[in-house]
């Protein structure tokens, strides 16, 4: 049982070694980015967030389509912004509510995944007020292509 822990834990840090990490307070915003430079006009780029893969941002240039969503819950209201030339999603104001998997699809000439697992710590304040500790938003990425 305790090997089997330890292989989970293992495994479970190796989720981000072969990508970027960022650290932030709760407040702060974030970037994900597509690492492109500009979108195709073949390019369809779409964004989501979660288990249930919510979809929270889209553009498909043909259609001349750029949007955002909050989410049925609205943990996204009036803090998302699109990069129209690159596609990049910038989070603003970031809350504990944002922790989660943040998927990216480019479809095209050549279809990409890239996903983002985010979390968002903030400060633990005990009754009294007084901060008790001060904990990091990690942001992990991983890249395939299909």
């Amino acid at each position: 049982m305790f090997h089997m822990f330890v292989f989970g834990l293992c495994w479970w840090n190796l989720i981000g070694v072969f990508g970027d990490s960022v650290s932030l307070m709760e407040g702060d915003s974030v970037t994900l980015n597509t690492d492109l430079t500009e979108i195709h006009e073949d390019d369809d780029i779409l964004w989501k967030f979660g288990a249930e893969k919510s979809q929270i941002a889209k553009i498909k240039i043909k259609k001349q389509i750029f949007c955002t969503s909050d989410v049925p819950d609205g943990r996204f209201r009036d803090r998302l912004k699109l990069d129209n030339q690159t596609g990049s999603l910038n989070i603003t104001n970031i809350t504990t509510e944002h922790t989660g998997l943040y998927e990216l699809e480019i479809s095209g000439a050549k279809k990409s995944l890239k996903t983002f697992s985010v979390s968002v710590y903030g400060e633990y304040k005990a009754g009294t007020g007084n901060v008790c500790s001060k904990m990091p938003m990690s942001c992990r990425v991983s890249n395939h292509e299909i």
